[in-house]
């Protein structure tokens, strides 16, 4: 049972428990009327530390289509936090007021330590570079939905892989799949961190700088943009943001049945040239992070059409 759990990280949940909940997703979908009213009288928190559009909107969307309310602050200087009120506190007093707590924060790991002090499930919208949750589970879904299966994927993660939560997250919860192979394509700036790659079988997964090359090999490519946000050094940043650029020309060499995702937003490293290419499915993958919430929301407050 997934009731009064938390999420701060995808390994918190079985590969059963998140199959359960990426098949509720499914069902929602297929017919969201018979859940519109199941959170009827349950609250939810939204505390964003840091700017959010589509994991934020998308988490009050799922909560709101589920009949639930939502009380929060998109930013953390419209909050007591401007006064110097410690993470400690504001869970605290939070989790007297709603049902469950949704958090984005820019510090790594605030949201393993949010959890010491809070009464309600808490889910971790994004801790730094560290991890994001409910975008791998949206991520999951997409790939279930529109490959039929999470096993057999030859994978390919492009760009700023040094930083990226989303890709750390989605790495993780694929090897526990079966055979999927990762390509992990980026400057030498910016490549996997050892600590993931430490998970991963040698012979599942190489890396290299070229993107051009990799593309027909790929059933998956997901793009990633240079986040400028985790960067010490603005040079640096403008150096390394363009490495990449997807655009009509490659997608011609790329195999005819891989997948471009990206969690967006993105900045130049997919051209809008390639929107109206089928196989260009990140802004169904973004509808698709609103129902896997649903499916999640309802999981986690253990409530039942």
């Amino acid at each position: 049972m997934l009731k009064s759990r938390n999420l701060i990280q995808p390994e918190d949940f079985s590969v059963r428990e998140i199959d359960e909940i990426l098949n509720l997703a499914e069902e929602i979908m297929k017919n969201p009327s018979a859940y519109s009213r199941v959170c009827e009288g349950k609250l939810m928190a939204t505390l964003f530390y840091e700017p959010s559009t589509r994991t934020r909107l998308s988490f009050e969307a799922a909560m709101k289509r589920l009949g639930g309310e939502i009380i929060g602050f998109s930013e953390p200087n419209s909050s007591s936090v401007s006064k110097g009120e410690s993470l400690a506190d504001t869970m605290r007093v939070v989790s007297g007021y709603v049902d469950v707590i949704v958090m984005r924060h820019p510090i790594a790991g605030a949201a393993e330590e949010a959890i010491n002090y809070t009464s309600v499930p808490f889910i971790n919208a994004g801790d730094g570079g560290n991890q994001h949750p409910t975008q791998t589970l949206t991520d999951l879904l997409t790939i279930k939905s529109l490959k039929g299966t999470l096993n057999n994927h030859t994978i390919g993660l492009c760009g700023d892989l040094k930083y990226g939560r989303t890709v750390h997250s989605l790495v993780k919860a694929m090897i526990r799949y079966e055979n999927n192979k990762f390509v992990f394509i980026s400057p030498e700036e910016l490549k996997m961190p050892n600590y993931i790659k430490e998970k991963i079988k040698s012979y599942s997964y190489y890396e290299t700088t070229k993107l051009d090359e990799s593309l027909n090999k790929l059933d998956l490519l997901y793009m990633t943009r240079v986040q400028q946000e985790r960067f010490a050094d603005k040079e640096e940043y403008e150096r390394l943001k363009d490495t990449y650029i997807l655009d009509k020309e490659k997608m011609e060499h790329a195999n005819k049945k891989m997948l471009v995702m990206h969690p967006l937003p993105r900045a130049n490293e997919i051209s809008t040239d390639i929107d109206s290419d089928k196989r260009a499915v990140y802004f169904k993958q973004a509808t698709y992070g609103m129902y896997v919430r649903m499916a999640l929301i309802m999981k986690l407050l253990g409530v039942n059409i």
